[in-house]
């Protein structure tokens, strides 16, 4: 029987804590971490849920999720009638949530994408995502009979939470997110695997806005890029650092 071997990527490694008071705490989730234990990953042993529990020593809760694949701003309740205020705030809108992607091709300056989605029960849910183009840049990588390959780099505002949100709504509009997987663009995926041995997945949770549910304080967090957008924006060349910290 071979023996399998699970490498714990993040064991010894501290979350980084963007905010935390006695109610709530956010980190900045490092992309392919699990929010949580799931049964399509049963092989995976650590999660944010247990990681940061084990670093802050009580039990946390989380408020959203965020896909496996995706970085950024993850907020947690650290008790349940908080986790219950928080889904309140979030189950009407009340939050603002903004993420950055890099894009195939060259999308309009702004626009609102209003298209239904189909959840994993077969029902069928408003879904609408607000973007912004804040750069565009045409690079010598050659793609299929063109020479050169087009992308940009957006703003997404989602105004629902629909699960996968943002990677169907871009796919929709023929504009996947690079390193999507399983709704991207697969001939550009391998294109980046194939020339730089990239796979990630350029979907960020940017920032997160929303009232305290017990100090009523207005919370505005951000979350930095990680080393893989450096890694792909070394070929792609946008300004990030006018945008965001690095």
């Amino acid at each position: 029987m071979a023996l399998v071997v699970i490498k714990l990527k993040y064991l010894c490694e501290m979350l980084e804590i963007l905010y935390q008071d006695q109610y709530v705490v956010a980190i900045n989730k490092p992309r392919d971490l699990l929010v949580h234990k799931s049964f399509i990953a049963s092989d995976i042993q650590e999660y944010a849920v247990q990681l940061l529990r084990d670093q802050i020593g009580q039990y946390v809760y989380p408020v959203h999720r965020l896909d496996r694949k995706t970085s950024g701003v993850l907020l947690f309740a650290l008790d349940k009638e908080v986790l219950k205020q928080l889904n309140a705030i979030f189950a009407t809108r009340q939050v603002e949530k903004k993420y950055l992607a890099i894009v195939r091709g060259y999308t309009v300056d702004e626009e609102t994408i209003d298209y239904a989605l189909t959840n994993d029960s077969g029902q069928v849910q408003e879904a609408k995502t607000y973007y912004k183009t804040l750069e565009r840049v045409e690079v010598a990588i050659p793609f299929g009979k063109h020479a050169t390959s087009r992308y940009s780099l957006v703003e997404a505002y989602p105004e629902t939470g629909r699960q996968h949100q943002l990677r169907k709504h871009f796919k929709h509009i023929f504009h996947p997110i690079l390193g999507s997987r399983p709704h991207g663009c697969n001939k550009q995926n391998k294109l980046w695997l194939d020339q730089f041995g990239l796979t990630a997945m350029l979907l960020h949770a940017v920032a997160l806005t929303f009232e305290h549910p017990v100090t009523k304080e207005q919370i505005h967090l951000t979350a930095t890029l990680d080393e893989q957008y450096e890694l792909y924006n070394a070929h792609l060349g946008f300004n990030l650092q006018a945008y965001y910290k690095k």
